[in-house]
């Protein structure tokens, strides 16, 4: 008789992807500077961790929001007490009005249409498992985040179609792509309920242009399907440009309060801007009243602590403290992208031109044997076993170009990042002699080969040409 169901026996959750199965190598053997110098470095993790200083010195001043305070005097009785699945007003609050300060104030979020969730992971699929049908399909544009084939497919029984984007426009996603995805879906009779996109893009690092989101909210508003903008990333944006949400297109075209606007959603988290993914708070904006209704109640699967959010709900209160922690944030966050890139420069090695997130996405079609997604991979392992970096492959996040990598920069040192871009141009300098010597070699036997054949040639002919002379 089978004990278990098919889902614990299967291996739907994704595990043995590359992405994955780097870090399992990573944790095998982590990098210590001192413990263990010669370990991989992991670079396939996207935390940022350049901010802490800034919190805890938020924290040292706060003391009351730390110890669960108000006023001087303890609430943790009030707090450890059950609390029902909608979430503490004021965090509610407080988390909307930091949303609408990494947009500039140009958009405004009503607290009402939020809902709280352990992370954006728990908030992409409590969306799927609201607008989509077991066998229903979302479009996603190529190469997309490696976790949502857990995150969107696993337990909901949802399919994810690819919209192919190629480097020959920076991947950004055209009419064209997006409408051979939706054929596709219906050749394999599959029914579209949506669009997922990440907005800025994990793992390209880039922003959507104003035209490639009008462009999604024309194409869900022709074919009556959803579009759900992951905008987890949306607060590590630097450079001169600002963020461009969803929300802000949507205002443009005056349909914030449109039947559109219904099947459009926002998925966020304090995970990336604030680099807070073990406090697991995500959320879900909808204006739909039955999405909204729906996901708050299937958040009791995944709640936000209240002990949490109290904290959070305090330090995102301070107006001067997230101004300032915004403003820094992404000046650390540009010049630790500027560092990594210099290194790869210098390794030979060159990037998509970037301008938020907490990686880069690399360019190492140069380095491998044949233009497959077989070499791509004997790539990816010498890196991580040789070099000892763990970085993500382009297959991993379902890229349709075989020799692209996301190489992370904002989960460790400056030190460690110098001593990973040393390694990495280590190893490109000797698989460039190594070809050098085998493309030298292979010409001097080229070469021999062919003076060997001249000389043959040679004494063939003139021994031909003996008879005709006597």
């Amino acid at each position: 008789m089978k004990q278990l169901s098919t889902k614990v026996t299967s291996n739907g959750h994704g595990q043995d992807s590359s992405y994955f199965l780097g870090w399992e190598e990573y944790e095998k053997n982590p990098y210590d500077e001192i413990k263990n110098p010669d370990g991989i470095i992991q670079m396939g993790l996207a935390e940022n961790q350049l901010c802490f200083d800034l919190i805890e010195t938020w924290l040292a001043k706060n003391p009351d929001a730390a110890g669960l305070k108000k006023d001087g005097q303890s609430i943790f009785k009030e707090l450890a007490l059950f609390q029902d699945y909608h979430g503490l007003p004021e965090f509610k609050k407080a988390l909307a009005e930091f949303m609408e300060e990494i947009r500039g104030n140009r958009v405004t979020f009503d607290p009402s249409k939020i809902v709280l969730a352990a992370g954006s992971t728990s908030a992409n699929e409590t969306l799927m498992f609201c607008l989509a049908e077991p066998g229903d399909a979302f479009l996603l544009p190529t190469p997309y985040y490696p976790g949502f084939d857990r995150d969107l497919k696993w337990r909901t029984g949802a399919e994810i179609v690819p919209i192919h984007c190629t480097s020959s426009n920076g991947f950004q996603i055209t009419e064209s792509a997006l409408q051979q995805a939706y054929q596709q879906a219906q050749k394999l009779d599959l029914k579209v309920k949506g669009v997922l996109v990440t907005n800025p893009s994990n793992p390209l690092g880039t922003m959507l242009t104003r035209r490639e989101i009008n462009l999604l909210v024309d194409f869900i508003s022709s074919k009556n399907i959803h579009l759900i903008s992951d905008e987890i990333y949306s607060g590590t944006v630097f450079g001169f440009e600002q963020f461009v949400s969803v929300m802000d297109v949507l205002k443009d075209k005056n349909l914030e309060n449109s039947e559109v606007s219904k099947r459009v959603h926002v998925v966020y988290s304090l995970s990336k801007d604030l680099g807070l993914p073990g406090f697991r708070v995500g959320a879900i904006y909808s204006n739909d009243e039955m999405v909204v209704s729906a996901a708050t109640k299937m958040s009791s699967f995944g709640l936000v602590s209240s002990q949490t959010q109290y904290l959070l709900s305090a330090l995102l209160s301070d107006k001067k403290f997230t101004s300032k922690y915004l403003d820094e944030n992404q000046k650390r966050l540009k010049i630790r992208q500027k560092q990594l890139v210099s290194g790869l420069e210098a390794a030979g090695v060159t990037c998509l031109k970037s301008n938020a997130g907490l990686f880069c996405w690399v360019d190492m079609r140069h380095l491998l044997d044949t233009n497959t997604f077989e070499a791509e991979l004997e790539l990816w392992k010498k890196i991580v076993y040789e070099v000892k970096l763990n970085i993500s492959p382009g297959s991993s996040c379902h890229c349709t170009e075989p020799g692209w990598f996301r190489v992370c920069f904002a989960n460790m040192s400056e030190d460690t990042l110098d001593l990973a871009m040393k390694r990495l141009k280590e190893y490109v300098e000797s698989t460039d002699s190594r070809r050098m010597i085998s493309k030298s070699s292979h010409e001097r036997i080229k070469s021999l080969r062919k003076r060997t054949v001249s000389n043959w040639v040679f004494r063939v002919s003139w021994t031909d040409r003996v008879p005709d002379e006597r």
